[in-house]
């Protein structure tokens, strides 16, 4: 294995120090317990917050600031932040309004926000993500997991809240994002945690494996490599079986890189996804395509479709001042 790390124990720290430093106008970085806040005092509107293991980078510290999330709380790699970590983020970005956690549904992060939700004494609700479509294709899975849409509902409902709406009406519009948003990976590789010094699963060189985490681990099937085409083609065969969108709807298409995918393939990716939706009738309107939602060093993409209305639109056009996604301000 070879990272540049001095020490597995300190690298969650001393990478949060460097974030810290790098984005010190738009962040601020806080441990024991450890977490990100939007930079300067807490504002007068709902306090999005989100969190999840690290190595998922950007997500979720990378969208902390104006327009999206106003805390986010890292925990070790691919493991859950503690319910202290959001309680203490809670306390510090509350701004009288009321708290909302964005979770991704894995067993872990589940189990422990709701845990710190309970224990927290300000008011707040949860709202779930689990835009994974894999487990429809897949028996042996149990449940939907949240991956890469989380960012769609965190830009979304950040501007929610960014423009003054209550907690309630917040927790609802994340839960219609999540519903009409749909996605699904493949890895061309494994990827390696620190602490365990190999490689999370063992992939033949002309093996795929769709359907594939955020962790690493197993998806739908382990498949021969094709063209990119025929793995796209099967992805969105897959979203749309589960979105059953009307032909004209208009949509967001979302290519993210897993970490070791470069820009060149991703855009191949979404230029084979666009004609896809368009030979099915959508509208390819709004579009994202990058690394947001990363497993580690992992080589593969995942796809995520969003089904728009006027509303939704309306938010993901607004302003967002982040480390990972800027636009408007």
């Amino acid at each position: 294995m070879k990272k540049f790390i001095n020490s597995v124990d300190r690298l969650i720290e001393e990478s949060l120090s460097g974030f810290g430093r790098a984005q010190a106008d738009l962040v601020e970085v806080h441990f024991n317990p450890t977490f990100v806040k939007r930079k300067g005092r807490p504002r007068p509107k709902v306090a999005v917050i989100s969190g999840g293991g690290s190595g998922h980078e950007p997500l979720h510290v990378g969208f902390v600031g104006a327009g999206m999330l106003d805390a986010a709380c890292p925990g070790q790699v691919f493991t859950s932040p503690r319910p202290d970590q959001m309680i203490a983020a809670a306390h510090a970005v509350n701004g009288g309004r009321g708290i909302l956690f964005i979770v991704k549904n894995y067993p872990g992060d589940s189990r422990d926000f709701h845990m710190a939700s309970e224990m927290l004494e300000i008011d707040n609700v949860i709202a779930m993500v689990d835009d994974d479509v894999t487990a429809l294709h897949a028996p042996h899975m149990t449940g939907r997991r949240g991956v890469a849409g989380t960012v769609l509902v965190e830009k979304v409902v950040g501007a929610a809240a960014e423009e003054g709406w209550d907690l309630h009406a917040c927790k609802a519009l994340a839960e219609r994002v999540n519903k009409v948003s749909a996605s699904m990976g493949v890895a061309l590789t494994s990827c390696v945690v620190p602490a365990g010094g190999r490689p999370s699963f063992e992939i033949a060189d002309n093996e795929i494996e769709v359907g594939v985490g955020l962790h690493g681990e197993p998806g739908r099937s382990r498949e021969p490599l094709q063209p990119a085409d025929a793995i796209v083609a099967d992805l969105i065969d897959a979203i749309l079986s589960d979105l059953a969108p009307r032909p004209g709807t208009e949509v967001l298409l979302f290519i993210n890189g897993f970490g070791a995918t470069p820009l060149i393939e991703q855009y191949l990716l979404f230029d084979s996804a666009a004609r896809c939706l368009d030979q099915a009738g959508l509208k390819v309107t709004r579009s994202l395509v990058g690394t947001f939602a990363t497993a580690l060093e992992m080589a593969g993409a995942s796809v995520t479709v969003c089904l728009l209305d006027r509303e939704i639109t309306r938010f993901w056009d607004a302003p967002v001042c982040t480390p990972a996604l800027r636009r408007g301000l």
